[in-house]
């Protein structure tokens, strides 16, 4: 098999996987800090127990996400070599503030935060509990800089290294507020607190359909609804504001992920459908007459650029962005109709009545999971064929030494050693979810 598609299946596996764990310890560590204040304004337990479990959970949430992020990072010295040389001057020292100044962050205060309860005033606690989610957003800023950077590269020059071509830094608060950086963060924190919350609903949903730990449940429960239905909607304003980001800077990106083959104005939005190369059209699909050309533009009747006009070596693929994209969009439109039915349900006095909507409400966990994980395949697969944008094509950044054999052999042995990590996070998940909250 060709060594570049193993390369990027491994890193692509690697990286999907660990992208499981760090969304929900942002959301977790936002709503804890929601719920420790709450109990300090109110004194009632029932808050505090609810920090107290959800604390336990993140913290093995936050064990299993440190454990496949280093993985993760090893590669890019063993297979990417090339591309970490290329980068290494500005991609690095993100990596290495995110190490500095958000992981330790993080960590550090979380030992207080799960064992400093009878140890430490309630406010220190308190403060304890805020800076694990601001190092858990901290974190999420400099990886998403680190990223951003690949996809809109500025403030940097090129040079020739031991006869190698480097990209050096010039401004080191250019690379940091480079133009997609913020619209992406934004994107990633918003999708970590939406996951964050419907995780809590889901499990709050099935206590209540057990008919066990009602009051903290509900409780639970009410407080992540209200937070879902108050940020999934800013999510559809974030997206619409980085749709403007990608037409001017990744024009190819939106070409794909859009189905744009021929330039053209008055641009629709699909709403699904399946992107055809030989025919140049979306089949089956739903098209919303000039969304597009408004969303990217503000102009109903704008031209945008279509796929005709990149030479064939530089166009994106079509059908993996453009299904990613669509149907991430799909399940951000139902977290925002089932946070505010349930809204509706609960002003009405029929939330918990009604134990249908409940085990919509378990199993809606899966849809901010997945939006996450389609949002990295979408602006990942539409950026190709390039890793750094316009500089260093996917092909090129290879380490020279490795081999298909040596790529099969790590794929597999990665994947029994996912798997079994995966195993022991649900094990220990199951395990805190039927001891339940200490209330």
């Amino acid at each position: 098999m060709d060594v570049v598609l193993l390369a990027r299946l491994q890193f692509s596996f690697t990286i999907l996987f660990h992208y499981l764990f760090p969304p929900l310890s942002i959301g977790l560590a936002t709503l804890m800090v929601v719920m420790e204040a709450w109990y300090l304004r109110t004194g009632k337990p029932v808050y505090r127990a609810m920090t107290q479990f959800w604390s336990q959970i993140f913290a093995i949430n936050f064990g299993l996400g440190v454990a496949t992020g280093l993985v993760m990072e090893f590669q890019f010295g063993t297979n990417w070599a090339v591309y970490s040389r290329f980068v290494g001057d500005i991609f690095g020292s993100a990596l290495a503030a995110e190490g500095i100044f958000a992981f330790f962050l993080e960590s550090g205060f979380l030992a207080i935060v799960i064992f400093g309860w009878e140890k430490v005033s309630a406010r220190l606690h308190l403060f304890a509990t805020m800076m694990v989610a601001f190092g858990a957003i901290f974190s999420a800023f400099w990886i998403t800089v680190a990223n951003s950077w690949q996809q809109t590269p500025v403030a940097y020059h090129l040079v020739r290294h031991a006869g190698q071509i480097r990209a050096e830094l010039t401004d080191y608060w250019a690379m940091i507020f480079n133009p997609s950086s913020m619209d992406r963060f934004s994107h990633v924190i918003v999708g970590s607190w939406i996951l964050g919350a419907f995780f809590v609903m889901s499990i709050c949903a099935f206590y209540l359909l057990q008919k066990k730990h009602l009051e903290f449940a509900k409780r639970g429960f009410i407080i992540a609804m209200i937070f879902a239905a108050v940020i999934t909607p800013l999510q559809l304003f974030i997206g619409s504001h980085q749709a403007k980001t990608v037409t001017v800077y990744q024009p190819a990106k939106l070409a794909a992920f859009e189905g744009i083959y021929q330039t053209r104005s008055e641009v629709p939005m699909w709403a699904f459908g399946i992107p055809d190369d030989k025919s140049q059209s979306v089949r089956y699909g739903l098209p919303i007459p000039g969304m597009l050309s408004w969303l990217a533009k503000d102009n109903i009747h704008a031209t945008l650029q279509g796929l005709e006009s990149f030479n064939p070596d530089v166009r994106p693929p079509t059908f993996l962005p453009f299904e990613s994209y669509h149907l991430m969009i799909t399940i951000g439109l139902y977290c925002i109709f089932i946070s505010w039915l349930g809204i509706f349900c609960w002003w009405q006095k029929k939330l918990f009545e009604n134990r249908w909507l409940l085990w919509i409400f378990v199993l809606s966990v899966i849809g901010p999971y997945l939006a996450n994980e389609l949002g990295w395949i979408a602006t990942e697969t539409g950026r190709q064929p390039w890793l750094v944008y316009g500089l260093l094509r996917t092909s090129e950044g290879i380490s020279p030494a490795v081999d298909s054999p040596s790529l099969i052999a790590s794929l597999v042995i990665f994947s029994l050693l996912y798997l079994a990590l995966f195993a022991v996070f649900i094990y220990s998940l199951n395990k805190k979810i039927q001891k339940g909250p200490q209330c």
